[in-house]
């Protein structure tokens, strides 16, 4: 089970960080907003890809892809924790 909670010096998460929690059977991704919030919990079963941008200055985003929700993007963490992120992610489709 694996927490990232995206870094409050990122854009759009100043005042409400997005937090991804990974276990072993979905990904949930809680993204706050001032007024509503969104959470979405995927199903490893339906991951189709998980991409990664890592700009050589700046946060990182990790893009999963899924089979009937489409795309969803997370924004504001490391380099090491998306790879990371990446990694267990995609471990556990396999």
């Amino acid at each position: 089970m694996s927490n990232y909670s995206a870094s409050r010096l990122s854009e759009g998460n100043k005042l409400f960080p997005c937090v991804i929690h990974i276990d072993a059977l979905a990904v949930t991704f809680k993204i706050p907003g001032f007024f509503n919030g969104k959470e979405t919990t995927i199903p490893m079963s339906r991951i189709s890809s998980v991409d990664i941008e890592t700009p050589l200055i700046g946060y990182s985003t990790i893009i999963v892809e899924t089979t009937g929700e489409g795309k969803i993007r997370a924004h504001g963490f490391t380099k090491s924790e998306v790879k990371e992120m990446k990694q267990d992610i995609l471990s556990k489709i396999l």
